[in-house]
């Protein structure tokens, strides 16, 4: 049998007659001289089919494989594996179908496997063969895609048209003009962020005027204020304005470098607080917080002139409330005694007057003081962190009785204490009639509270006694002869 195709069983049920094979040359036919079998027999092995005897059953037919088996797809010709794939020219198949008997009819079933030809792979094979593995995305309209990048590039355009400069035509690369920054503010410039240092001195600056004084014995002082209404009343601190009290001129510089002359209106010495006025005042007046509200370590913005340089502007916090200062310099200058607001902001000479505010731009202290390393010569002192604030709660009582009277009253209990003694206020004198006579108090009783309020020197007590008003009434305790002791006065008043 030729290895060239496999036959398969004729069924003769339905197998149709042909014509006789015509007889070949015994040259031509290799299976000629074969023996045939007896008519009706099985065929001999090796021996060639004729027309009048059908093949044996099973002969001729391809042999089922076991199960799981791979030989079905396996080539016979060339040992080679029809699994592997290959590309390029087909390989060589088998030969068409050729009867072996006449009548024998075309095989119905296919090998299961046929090899097939293949094209040769494109270039990009292996990642084709990526992509299968990942989800294809949705296709998009490639003109509606192509509309929609051209607006977007057009919108860009000219949205920044305005504010990008155009490359010259003549071939000058020149740079591109940057963007602007997003405003970070609400106000009138854009630049100034709504609560900051730069919102509180844009706000402020306007009502601070900067002092020059001219005393009549030739002495010059300067120093600051702030308007605090809409007449031109300017509020200040008495040592900056004393030398003028007898003879000589105050005048005022606004922060639009405007100059006026001013008009001394009062002072009071113990708080040391003066108002002046300049008439036809233009610039705005500062709205007032409350010191009593204040806290320690919240932020603070001093304004003032100080060394001369107006409009200047320095920050920093609350360092301590109700902190007990002495102004006065000599034995020939009132002193003053202040329940101050302590700050670390750079305050320096010339600060005297200026606002001290908090930042919702409203005035909550008015800088008089600061505090020198001990044995600083003249021209070495300066700001150390260490700058005290009248607080406006008792500058704007002042302020108000100097308006309307030219001048203001403080508290006091009609006794003289020993300023040198230590562990409380001792009284060193008592006026007839006063508070302290008609309370009881005598020489050498030491006072050591008021309202509950520890006092363990004589600045502490003034200074207590005129955070208080004329005709309030206060509760002292004070020591007699090792003894305890409270009594309730009412306060009386001083012009000064």
């Amino acid at each position: 049998m030729s290895d060239d195709a496999e036959p398969t069983v004729p069924n003769p049920a339905t197998a149709e007659p042909t014509a006789p094979l015509p007889v070949t040359p015994a040259s031509a036919d290799p299976l000629a001289n074969a023996p045939r079998p007896a008519a009706g027999g099985p065929a001999a092995p090796g021996s060639p089919l004729s027309a009048s005897a059908p093949p044996a059953p099973g002969v001729g037919a391809m042999p089922l494989q076991a199960p799981g088996s791979d030989a079905a797809y396996r080539q016979t010709v060339g040992g080679r594996s029809t699994t592997q794939r290959s590309f390029g020219r087909p390989e060589p198949q088998q030969g068409g179908f050729r009867p072996l008997y006449q009548g024998q009819a075309w095989p119905t079933e296919q090998p299961p496997y046929r090899p097939a030809y293949l094209p040769p792979p494109p270039a990009d094979w292996h990642q084709q063969q990526a992509r299968s593995y990942t989800s294809e995305p949705p296709k998009v309209n490639r003109v509606v895609t192509i509309a929609a990048l051209v607006a977007l590039v057009i919108g860009v355009l000219a949205g920044a048209g305005a504010a990008t400069a155009v490359v010259a035509l003549d071939g000058n690369n020149a740079p591109i003009a940057q963007q602007p920054d997003p405003p970070i503010g609400t106000g009138a410039d854009p630049r100034i962020k709504t609560g900051s240092v730069s919102a509180v001195a844009a706000t402020l600056l306007p009502s601070v005027v900067q002092l020059k004084v001219q005393g009549a014995d030739n002495s010059n002082a300067t120093g600051s204020g702030f308007v605090i209404d809409n007449l031109g009343h300017i509020l200040t601190n008495n040592h900056v304005v004393e030398s003028a009290a007898k003879g000589g001129s105050i005048q005022v510089v606004t922060n639009d470098n405007k100059t006026a002359t001013a008009r001394l209106v009062g002072r009071s010495p113990a708080y040391d607080l003066a108002v002046v006025q300049v008439a036809g005042l233009t610039a705005p007046s500062v709205q007032f917080g409350r010191s009593e509200a204040a806290i320690v370590g919240q932020d603070v913005v001093a304004i003032g002139s100080p060394l001369g340089l107006a409009g200047t502007v320095t920050s920093g916090i609350i360092s301590a409330k109700n902190r007990p200062v002495t102004t006065g310099d000599d034995t020939g200058q009132a002193s003053s005694y202040i329940s101050a607001l302590q700050t670390d902001a750079a305050i320096n000479p010339g600060n005297s007057g200026g606002p001290l505010v908090d930042m919702n731009a409203r005035v909550i202290g008015i800088n008089s003081a600061i505090a020198t390393v001990a044995g600083a010569g003249e021209g070495q002192s300066g700001s150390i962190g260490l700058g005290f604030a009248i607080p406006i709660d008792q500058a704007r009582r002042t302020a108000q009785q100097i308006i309307a009277t030219g001048q203001a009253s403080y508290p006091v209990i009609g006794a003289s204490v020993d300023m040198t003694f230590e562990g409380g206020g001792r009284v060193s004198a008592v006026t007839p009639r006063s508070p302290a006579a008609k309370a009881g108090l005598r020489v050498g009783d030491v006072i050591t509270a008021i309202n509950n309020q520890t006092v363990d020197s004589a600045e502490v007590l003034i200074v207590a006694i005129r955070t208080h008003q004329p005709g309030e009434a206060v509760r002292l305790a004070y020591e007699r002869a090792g003894r305890s002791r409270t009594v309730t006065l009412t306060l009386g008043q001083q012009i000064g």
